[in-house]
């Protein structure tokens, strides 16, 4: 059974960081790529970040700089180090799974979604 659970949202405030984890079972993790999106009130679902089986990462315009993808593959995890988090981060925070490397990926496999919370 394939599987993605993330964990690590949760209430901080503006300027703080937070640690997304993304636990991935069901596969051979180093051959995926795999990304986080999040979706927030009144806002469409983004890709806030993807990393490729390869290593190779992207990132939304508007969390370069403050956030950073990683995997380890030994761990079968992937993350998301969100720094200098600001109000507008507020969102549902969901990983994803694609067999294809990014451009071409097809984001297959979902978890269900962690909430991160930015306010005063």
């Amino acid at each position: 059974q394939l599987q993605l659970v993330e964990s690590g949202g949760g209430l901080v405030q503006p300027g703080g960081s937070l640690r997304l984890s993304c636990a991935a079972s069901g596969s051979i993790f180093s051959f995926n790529a795999m990304g986080w999106y999040r979706q927030a009130p009144g806002k469409q679902r983004e890709l806030v970040a993807a990393v490729a089986s390869g290593g190779t990462t992207n990132y939304a315009d508007s969390v370069k700089g403050r956030f950073t993808i990683s995997r380890d593959n030994a761990k079968n995890t992937v993350y998301l180090q969100m720094n200098n988090l600001e109000p507008e981060d507020t969102a549902v925070y969901y990983c994803a799974r694609s067999d294809i490397d990014p451009p071409l990926v097809e984001w297959d496999l979902w978890g269900q979604g962690t909430q991160v919370t930015v306010s005063s």
